[in-house]
């Protein structure tokens, strides 16, 4: 499907792709070098937002099959930067939350809080900033409610998108 979708877009005239789903990335992993037109990465985008702020450690956050899967633990790797998930239980509650609120548009206070306090105790093991992994994470919390940093994966990825298409439209000049 991604790579029919790619030739569509092609055939339409884009030049560069992107997907602002984190657990699809999975599957772009896997057809990458198939495709007619050039990916964005969104876990290697954060790796290098992360590398460049300087951060060893951080926490995976997103649905249980983002947090569970591979699409940031080798992008995080390939620049000496280590990723832990939340436990077991607090995966299965942050999933709920997602597909039970978040994607209704529900952002509740007692998500807000579980949320934060997910993260504090991720920092208390040394993380040193947290990876908003899911398009609706940062409608919920955000570096005022965190107590460490955040990075907003949907929005490095499109800073990214961004960067590549104007660096593109100078190349042409």
């Amino acid at each position: 499907m991604l790579l029919a979708s790619a030739e569509k877009l092609r055939q339409a005239g884009a030049e560069l792709l992107i997907c602002p789903d984190n657990t699809a990335h999975q599957a772009i992993d896997l057809i990458r070098d198939r495709s007619p037109v050039p990916w964005l990465h969104i876990a290697e985008e954060v790796a290098t937002v992360a590398a460049e702020r300087g951060y060893r450690r951080l926490l995976i956050l997103g649905t249980k099959y983002l947090m569970e899967g591979p699409v940031y633990s080798a992008k995080l790797r390939s620049h000496a930067i280590e990723c832990e998930i939340p436990s077991a239980d607090e995966r299965m509650h942050i999933n709920a939350v997602i597909f039970d609120e978040l994607v209704y548009g529900r952002f509740e206070k007692s998500a807000r809080s579980y949320f934060s306090q997910v993260i504090a105790q991720a920092k208390s093991r040394g993380v040193d900033a947290a990876v908003l992994g899911c398009t609706e994470i940062p409608l919920l919390i955000g570096d005022a409610d965190s107590s460490l940093p955040t990075l907003d994966s949907t929005r490095i990825l499109a800073r990214a998108a961004l960067r590549e298409a104007v660096s593109g439209k100078e190349l042409q000049a």
